[in-house]
């Protein structure tokens, strides 16, 4: 797969077609696939945390989840070929493996919102083969948890082929990095940030007019006062890294 390492963090050149080719194949062969799906703030984490650039470059697919990102391709000289919404990705795998007959574990978020996430995606995918769901309790900024035992035993125990987990970033990345191993019936692992929330109905998705015009993150906000932080690293602290990173290599 072709990449574009923007700040040390690759992300595959794919649209949106070309990636759902590849989870046929994933779905298809024998061994075991990451997929995450790094944005501006994800990236910015990672400049610090280089456990968490580790993890996400040893993703097989990554996808670009935000439109900083194809700006910054496109100064890189290297343009992505489009931004790919990591929930909607996640919308069209569940789609394929309704149709495939592949079981599916949603695994993350909190006060039953993974059920209650797997509840409205079968009303919509009614042959949708649902395996479990279940919040997988407490993780922390190293991606362990207390129940990480009981939870990989009921994975196991419900055999998915895609395991989709929503602790958000790092933690989602790096227990996924670090138990995929021994969860061997998951063909499939993605990261799915907030997705559950959305599902779910618990968070209204931003209208269609500002996703169109980049403007999900002042949805957000206007939602979420308490995100401020992680918005001002994606929409200012971002840009300015790779301007930065852009002039010091002309240099």
């Amino acid at each position: 797969m072709n990449k574009v390492n923007i700040l040390g963090v690759n992300v595959t050149k794919v649209n949106k077609k070309e990636a759902l080719q590849y989870i046929e194949e994933f779905l298809s062969d024998f061994r075991q696939h990451i997929i995450f799906t790094p944005n501006p703030e994800m990236i910015v984490l990672a400049q610090k945390d280089k456990e968490f650039r580790n993890v996400l470059n040893h993703a097989c697919l990554a996808i670009a989840d935000g439109w900083g990102l194809i700006l910054a391709s496109r100064i890189l000289k290297n343009p992505l070929p489009e931004r790919i919404s990591g929930i909607d990705f996640m919308i069209e795998i569940i789609r394929l493996a309704e149709k495939r007959g592949v079981g599916v574990y949603f695994l993350g978020g909190i006060n039953g919102v993974a059920a209650k996430a797997a509840l409205k995606i079968k009303n919509k995918f009614s042959n949708l083969k649902i395996a479990g769901a279940n919040d997988g309790g407490k993780i922390n900024e190293d991606g362990e948890g207390e129940s990480d035992d009981e939870t990989i035993d009921l994975i196991n125990k419900a055999r998915p082929e895609i395991l989709f987990v929503a602790f958000g970033h790092p933690k989602q990345e790096k227990w996924i990095f670090k138990n995929l191993e021994i969860l061997p019936s998951v063909k499939i692992a993605m990261g799915v940030g907030g997705a559950f929330d959305f599902l779910s109905g618990k968070t209204k998705r931003a209208p269609s007019i500002l996703q169109r015009l980049a403007l999900e993150w002042l949805w957000r906000l206007i939602l979420e006062p308490k995100r401020i932080k992680r918005i001002f690293n994606a929409v200012f602290v971002f840009p300015w890294l790779v301007f930065k990173n852009k002039v010091k290599n002309l240099n």
